[in-house]
């Protein structure tokens, strides 16, 4: 399963080309979630770059540290509210606190090309068989060859790893499991948003790769799809072999900020 993205996505938040953040650092939730605990949900990008680098909410150590965190976390995140990807994320991630990792995990995909590259390793691995950061280095390897030495490999294998642990996908500390990570409603919407903005639209919104990686049942996502629409989240009808969806609250038009 591949994830189709085209080549207006970047509109929406979507990076298709480059590297990403994996290179040198994980999915960064403890990250991620200290900030957006810290700053509204109105917070531009000037903000969030002023609470990491002036109010150290990261708790970060030097300046230089700092810095990096803001680069790593827009290239994961963006932190543009007037990108779709991150505003979305940002309407949905207080709503349920268990359903954080499985969101940033879809954000983190959308914008980090080796992260996505690795998400066929945990797509193809069913519970129990292991998978470790070596299998997804070979996968990197095998999708840019020749692009990184061994040495460079063996570290984005770990982050990737790391990630997808992080994400509810992998168990284990050295020794890692696939398990099944936890879908939730708001988490539904998110990937389901994400499909609509690649161009799935109705039934095929749940089987795209975004949708797999909530390693849902269809039927348990057309559950929790129904239980975001009572919600308010997203538009969902479902009747025989006809699925309607629609996300007008998600794709919202906001006013200009200096009206």
């Amino acid at each position: 399963m591949s994830f189709a993205i085209g080549a207006d996505a970047s509109r929406h938040g979507f990076v298709v080309n480059g590297f990403g953040a994996h290179s040198s650092r994980t999915l960064m939730l403890h990250e991620l979630t200290l900030l957006l605990a810290a700053c509204p949900a109105a917070s531009t990008f000037a903000a969030y770059k002023a609470a990491i680098m002036e109010d150290n909410v990261l708790l970060k150590r030097t300046d230089a540290t700092r810095r990096e965190s803001v680069r790593r976390l827009r290239e994961l995140y963006s932190l543009e509210r007037e990108l779709v990807l991150f505003r979305a994320l940002r309407d949905l991630w207080d709503v349920d606190p268990s359903a954080q990792p499985m969101l940033a995990l879809l954000c983190a995909v959308a914008r980090d090309p080796l992260l996505r590259t690795s998400a066929s390793v945990i797509l193809a691995a069913q519970p129990g068989v292991a998978v470790d950061a070596a299998i997804i280095a070979e996968a990197i390897g095998r999708q840019y060859p020749g692009r990184f030495n061994q040495t460079s490999l063996a570290s984005i294998g770990r982050h990737a790893a790391s990630s997808w642990t992080q994400s509810g996908h992998l168990q284990g500390r050295t020794a890692k499991v696939r398990v099944t990570a936890r879908s939730y409603p708001t988490s539904v919407a998110y990937a389901l948003l994400l499909g609509y903005l690649c161009g799935s639209r109705g039934e095929a919104l749940f089987s795209t790769a975004w949708a797999q990686l909530l390693d849902a049942s269809p039927h348990m996502l057309h559950e929790q799809a129904f239980l975001a629409a009572q919600r308010g989240w997203m538009e969902y009808r479902h009747a025989g072999a006809v699925t309607e969806v629609g996300f007008s609250y998600l794709l919202r038009k906001e006013p200009d900020r200096d009206e």
